[in-house]
Formats: structure tokens, C-alpha cells, sequence
């Protein structure tokens, strides 16, 4: 198994935190719209931390879906932020498992 670099686990926390938006909401979020919020909140997505990501999955999460025509029930809300705290993004993905394979 590979290790990540730091600045690629911030990267890949980042990744894993847009698929799960999309997952929760039903639907696509304007990724490039989330990486700018994020800097906006002081952030550097390259260098996500867990506890940025899932503080972000709260009020400032709830107000950019709102923002775009989204909106996420409180249960909803929950499994996301454990999703996102549980995530280690030093172990591959199945996804990225199954690519190796194919090699």
C-alpha cells in the first residue's frame, strides 16, 4: 500500500469530502465553487484536515447548498460528518484497489 504524502491527503480528504456531498444531496455540487469557499474560510483544500472537514460539514456546508438549490436533512447531515471524520486517506479507495488490478 502506498503512502501519501501529506499535501496529497489534504487533496484526497477534499476529494472524498465532494463525493460524499454529492452522495448525501441526491445530486452534483459545483466542485470548483466548493474548492473557492474553501479559501474563502481560510482553507487550503490541497491541505484539508479532518477537523476542517468536518467542522465544514455543518452551518457553512448547510448555507452553500442552500446557495445551490440543495438542502440536507439533519440525519443526513450526521452520516456525512461521521463519513468524513472516519475517512483515512492514507488507505486506497476499492476504486483505486480494483485500478491497480488492472495493471
Amino acid at each position: 500500500m502506498p503512502a501519501f504524502p501529506s499535501i496529497r491527503r489534504g487533496r484526497r480528504r477534499f476529494d472524498h469530502l465532494v463525493e460524499e456531498i454529492c452522495l448525501a444531496v441526491g445530486g452534483a455540487v459545483p466542485r470548483y465553487r466548493l474548492w473557492l469557499l474553501f479559501h474563502e474560510l481560510g482553507c487550503d483544500p490541497e491541505a484539508l484536515t479532518q477537523q476542517q472537514a468536518v467542522s465544514f460539514c455543518g452551518r457553512p456546508l448547510a448555507r452553500f447548498l442552500a446557495g445551490h438549490g440543495h438542502r440536507l436533512r439533519r440525519g443526513a447531515q450526521r452520516r456525512l460528518q461521521r463519513s468524513v471524520g472516519r475517512y483515512d486517506p492514507t488507505c486506497l479507495t476499492a476504486y483505486e484497489r480494483l485500478e491497480g488490478m488492472e495493471r
